[in-house]
């Protein structure tokens, strides 16, 4: 790419962000498009428009994103939301303070160093970007001093800036925790590995005696996990039915015209999606359909809870200081029987996964450890093959009869700016929901810890495919010939002294892309709103239906964590190589800080709350990206000749130190939530026939078979006063 190709990207990105933008303010002040730019407000009864429609300027939401307190996050989106940006503010913080050193040194030490050989400045690439990088520097110049000083800084502040953001993190989990408001979650644990029933006694009873003798004072009822695969697929057909019936007795009604006000019965076939099979009346085969459904329902209901019982349940507690004891305890002598952990949010609950037994869950583990590094091993070849096939150059030469369109100037431009980019990042949007499916198939248990495992996974495979395959790909493809005629180590070193921050351009362009094309798409929310004004008009007849068409979501962690891990990587590593793209880097934070403060208090709905346990997993990949840019360094050094190299090996060792302190100082308190923190007084007394309520699962729920719960799954075994 070279130096015109770069400006028109970075232009023509600015642009169409400064565009979405008066687009969202337009669209936004619009009364009819609220559901989609203020879903959240609504959902929790406030005003969508404080300020009336005609008083408000169209930017105001700025000056509400930047005056708004991390209290008022937490009160519309939850303190994971709190903790998602503090990790946004703690990055933008480490570059800040990085390029304030950075920028001023080591750009002054790059552009006026005239002693290096002579760069490629004819042949297309960006010369320009190698006169403000490390590979202007001379091999052994003492210049490197300031490049090798810059390493030690950045590390530093990061170390820094991480100390303080985990305490900050832990400070805001234990006030939740603290809350004097009841949540369920506090009051149960979940117990897994249930050994065999002994003989005379039900799995109820088992359990129920366990934690009797154990917790005589506080122990209160227990819910025996079962298989509810039958069940649940006679609730979500009931369910169905039920939405169907609304739909069609909406058509109906709507139907009734002053010149036929009898109206017209909807009508449809029950045969394979409605198109072949009898033809009935709508209304009557849907009441039919959930009578003898809800007669289904409550006969498998009780086979249900009475013989599908499984080898877990959750265990309920008046007290949660006992509560919170009981789920980080050793019940058992043997590992892996009695094994239990603090309960999750009733919603967040992995039905399926709780009745894994302990090796089972060990070896799948094994077993998808191994699948994900196939998934990165065989990815890195079409990733590598993207990065050097989707160069218009290469483009030309494979297919030739695009060569007319690509000789108009100005579209060769854009495509020379975006085509790689573009590729790569659809190729991305491919594997979030494979990695998510492999961490279930693991056996964890709640949805939030499923959602970090799969963020985790997806960060290692951007790292490795796409920052590394990336840059090894391209450098390979586009020097392959010259490698193959000087194979020595020398010709290797001196490659990759080149071709690192020649690469650097392309991971600008891709941050640039990133920050003003997607968080432009992020604030306008274009997409959502089309789908929804296409479903109201063409497919909603209900409120339900409705209501459904404008649900908003949540942020999505498990997918943007790790983008935003990918450019924390890419910038730490260029940093000092090429430190122009701290700005990039800083822009990308700093305005998806702003573009997401907004979306978090107006738009997005969180569907669990973990307390902020997401945290630790984002420290040790801020960590993971660190020691990758300190081991980069090391060998860029190596290349540049740089006689005391070898001081940079301490970073990489202090990495380590500094994540193992954190570990040990605060992990623990993130892993089970601490006595002191639980131990704080409630505001009323807990209900605790409520608590027990909102852990049974919808298709369980019947006031018909209460009476028989005195032996099944559900039954009652204490009626200790709350205390």
């Amino acid at each position: 790419m070279d130096f015109t190709s770069f400006l028109t990207s970075l232009g023509t990105s600015f642009v169409i962000f400064l565009v979405l933008m008066i687009v969202f303010a337009f669209l936004s002040s619009r009364p009819g498009n609220n559901v989609v730019y203020y879903p959240n407000r609504i959902l929790k009864g406030l005003d969508p428009l404080e300020g009336g429609y005609k008083s408000r300027n169209p930017f105001s939401w700025i000056k509400e994103a930047l005056t708004s307190s991390e209290r008022d996050v937490i009160a519309m989106s939850g303190v994971d939301t709190a903790v998602y940006f503090v990790f946004l503010t703690t990055v933008l913080s480490i570059l800040v303070l990085s390029g304030v050193i950075l920028l001023p040194v080591l750009l002054p030490l790059s552009v006026t160093d005239h002693g290096m050989k002579t760069q490629t400045t004819s042949n297309g690439t960006f010369s320009e970007l190698d006169k403000l990088s490390m590979a202007n520097i001379t091999a052994k110049s003492s210049r490197l001093w300031g490049f090798f000083i810059a390493c030690y800084w950045v590390s530093i502040v990061t170390f820094a800036l991480l100390w303080r953001a985990y305490k900050h993190v832990s400070w805001l989990r234990a006030e939740a925790l603290k809350s004097p408001d009841v949540k369920p979650e506090q009051f149960a644990i979940v117990v897994r590995d249930i050994p065999h029933v002994p003989q005379g006694q039900t799995r109820k009873e088992q359990v129920d005696s366990y934690f009797r003798d154990i917790y005589p004072e506080t122990f209160y009822r227990s819910m025996i996990v079962t298989d509810n695969k039958v069940v649940n697929k006679i609730w979500e057909s009931l369910e169905k039915y039920t939405k169907k019936l609304a739909r069609a007795e909406a058509v109906y009604a709507g139907s009734k015209t002053t010149a036929k006000p009898e109206g017209t019965r909807p009508t449809n076939k029950t045969g394979f999606l409605g198109l072949v099979g009898k033809k009935v009346d709508t209304i009557e085969y849907c009441n039919e359909k959930i009578n003898e459904l809800e007669a289904r329902l409550e006969s498998e209901q009780k086979v249900t809870l009475r013989e599908k019982q499984q080898d877990a349940a959750v265990v309920f507690f008046s007290s949660r200081v006992v509560a919170a004891s009981a789920s980080q305890s050793l019940h058992a002598q043997m590992v892996d029987t009695w094994s239990v952990f603090d309960a999750p949010e009733p919603n967040q609950l992995i039905w399926p996964n709780l009745k894994i037994k302990y090796f089972q869950r060990e070896l799948r583990q094994y077993l998808v450890y191994f699948i994900v590094a196939l998934t990165i091993f065989f990815y890195m070849i079409p990733i590598t093959f993207i990065s050097a096939l989707t160069t218009l150059d290469n483009l030309v030469k494979y297919l030739p009869f695009i060569k007319p369109i690509v000789n108009i100037k100005a579209l060769k431009t854009v495509l020379e700016a975006y085509l790689p980019q573009l590729a790569l990042i659809i190729f991305l949007a491919l594997l979030p929901k494979l990695l998510l499916f492999l961490s279930k198939f693991e056996g964890i248990p709640t949805e939030s810890h499923a959602v970090r495992a799969a963020s985790g996974k997806y960060f290692y495979f951007t790292v490795l495919n796409v920052f590394i395959g990336v840059t090894i790909g391209g450098t390979l493809f586009k020097a392959f010939k010259r490698i193959r005629e000087h194979p020595t180590l020398d010709e290797i070193s001196s490659l990759l002294a080149e071709s690192l921050p020649g690469n650097a351009t392309f991971f600008l362009t891709y941050v640039a892309l990133k920050f003003f094309i997607g968080y432009g798409l992020e604030l306008s929310r274009i997409v959502p709103l089309i789908i929804y004004h296409l479903k109201r008009k063409y497919l909603c007849k209900t409120e339900a239906e409705l209501k459904e068409a404008w649900r908003p979501g949540d942020l999505g962690y498990g997918t943007r964590v790790p983008g935003d891990m990918l450019i924390v990587t890419i910038v730490f590593c260029y940093s000092v190589i090429a430190p122009v793209i701290i700005p990039f880097g800083a822009l990308y934070f700093g305005l998806g800080w702003l573009v997401l403060r907004n979306q978090a208090l107006k738009v997005y709905v969180p569907t669990f709350e973990s307390y902020g346990r997401m945290w630790p997993h984002i420290h040790n990949r801020i960590l993971a990206s660190l020691i990758l840019y300190q081991i980069t360094m090391f060998g860029y050094f190596g290349t540049q000749k740089f006689y005391y190299t070898p001081l940079v090996l301490p970073l990489p060792i202090l990495s380590l130190v500094f994540g193992f302190v954190c570990a040990k100082k605060f992990y623990p308190a993130f892993q089970h939530p601490a006595l002191e923190v639980a131990a704080n007084t409630l505001k009323e007394v807990p209900n605790m026939e409520l608590i027990f309520g909102a852990y049974i699962p919808p298709s369980l729920r019947s006031e018909k078979i209460d009476g028989d719960r005195v032996e099944d799954a559900l039954s009652q075994a204490s009626r200790t006063t709350p205390v």
